[in-house]
């Protein structure tokens, strides 16, 4: 058997086919196997087949001997905690995330809530699961009642911000009928009892994986507008969108404009660097320019890693770095088990703006102006080695500095772009950024474009 599913740094796949409960069942099974596991956490999303799947992934791992806590519906980030909290030798959150209604997956982590190293465990789980080949069945396996680990969840991640800095704000917050709604409500109750002074106007907040509002996937520029829209509707202060799973969280200012990630990404930065200097911070190399100049005015340390979450966390636990950030709005967290969180990113926001006393726009204002993006531009093409080829020929030789570690970084001086194959999708994706001109972005988005072909 080939199991497609298995991707570079989790598992994806279509349903049927590529990802059904056989296959999820024999993932389970060879997770266990391969970590040695007796105790594996295991939550799910929404999605209409997530909790079949879970359940088979359960009956893997109780095969296999394992006490398997059951988290039931919550996020990919809460899995990371409860992994960590209930000392488990391993966590599987079953979710597609922002994936087409008929793709599931699964997320995998081990003890300690550090990823499965793409060369040696994910290929050994997946190399066992093909196989077929398992050991014999063990006794003992049991399943136990996971709830509680959500109120020692929401005491770690508050802890990350002072209640007593913020100030009364409106925020909008859009779940996206994803896992977020009732994680969400367990945060607010907590801010409430604490003495936070806001207010928040939910929208699309029950969890259903029907999706009745479409795929919760606020990256995407046609589905930002209702939570724009709303926020202006109601004069909130902040927009907060999630993703299905909200391991990721965007934001919308008080006038309802989208906030790149890239910005969030220095913002964070910047908060983590007054409260802890010459901290570590770790950042991806697709959009970097405002990120190093705030890191490098602060008297931080920065450090690249290549995109996607697996690399991402191994840099933070490999340098020690307080937090680090990737344009694509996942934020990770020394303090986190090395995580990502979509939680924490928005509660730190609102804080600085309490402490601040300034409008999330007012805050990055300069930085926009200073080094503004292109954001992230997706080409369908025949062929994606000969697209980056072509580029790389043309746009080479004139560059002052390249950088392979994650696609093609070239760097002109004042300006700069990325050029790679997305881990999880057949896209190429571009990103082109300059020091201060907006105008120079524009020009080269269009040469560029016109180099790589293919459709937008």
């Amino acid at each position: 058997m080939n199991l497609t599913c298995f991707k570079a740094y989790d598992i994806r796949g279509k349903l049927g086919a590529e990802l059904n409960e056989d296959i999820a069942r024999g993932i389970g099974r060879a997770f266990a196997e391969v970590l040695g596991a007796t105790r594996v956490v295991i939550g799910r999303d929404p999605r209409a087949s997530s909790r079949a799947l879970a359940a088979a992934a359960a009956e893997g791992l109780l095969t296999a001997g394992c006490e398997v806590v059951d988290l039931g519906l919550c996020g990919t980030e809460e899995m990371y905690f409860a992994t960590t909290h209930f000392a488990a030798d391993g966590g599987i959150e079953i979710t597609a995330s922002h994936n087409p209604m008929d793709y599931n997956g699964m997320k995998l982590v081990r003890r300690g809530s550090a990823p499965l190293d793409a060369d040696s465990g994910l290929a050994s789980v997946r190399a066992l699961a093909e196989s077929g080949a398992f050991a014999s069945e063990r006794s003992g396996g049991r399943v136990i009642d996971g709830a509680a680990g959500r109120a020692a969840y929401v005491a770690r991640v508050l802890s990350f911000v002072d209640v007593a800095a913020m100030r009364p704000l409106k925020i909008v917050v859009n779940c996206g009928n994803g896992a977020a709604g009732p994680t969400f409500d367990a945060i607010a109750e907590a801010l409430e009892e604490a003495g936070a002074p806001l207010t928040f106007i939910r929208m699309h907040h029950e969890p259903d994986g029907s999706f009745p509002n479409g795929i919760p996937n606020p990256l995407l520029l046609e589905n930002q507008p209702v939570t724009a829209a709303a926020v202006r509707s109601v004069g909130a202060d902040l927009g907060v969108a999630f993703d299905g799973d909200f391991d990721r969280c965007f934001l919308f200012d008080a006038a309802g404009g989208f906030v790149a990630g890239e910005y969030v990404v220095g913002l964070l930065a910047e908060v983590f660097l007054a409260k802890e200097p010459g901290a570590t911070i770790v950042h991806d190399p697709r959009v970097l320019l405002n990120t190093l100049d705030i890191v490098t005015r602060a008297g931080g340390r920065a450090v690249m890693a290549r995109t996607g979450h697996a690399f991402l966390k191994q840099s933070m636990r490999d340098t020690g770095a307080v937090y680090g950030g990737e344009m694509s709005a996942h934020h990770y967290f020394r303090d986190f088990m090395a995580c990502d969180s979509g939680m924490i990113p928005w509660l730190l926001v609102v804080e600085l703006m309490g402490s601040s006393g300034r409008p999330l726009r007012d805050l990055l204002a300069d930085r926009r102006a200073a080094f503004p993006s292109s954001g992230e531009i997706n080409f369908r093409v025949d062929d994606v080695a000969a697209a980056v080829l072509r580029v790389e020929a043309v746009c080479g030789p004139k560059a002052l500095t390249r950088d392979d570690t994650d696609g093609l970084s070239l760097d002109y001086g004042d300006w700069r772009f990325n050029l790679r194959a997305s881990n999880t999708e057949p896209l190429l994706r571009l990103n082109v950024e300059s020091r201060g001109s907006e105008d120079r972005v524009a020009a080269e988005v269009a040469r560029l474009s016109a180099l790589i072909g293919g459709t937008r």
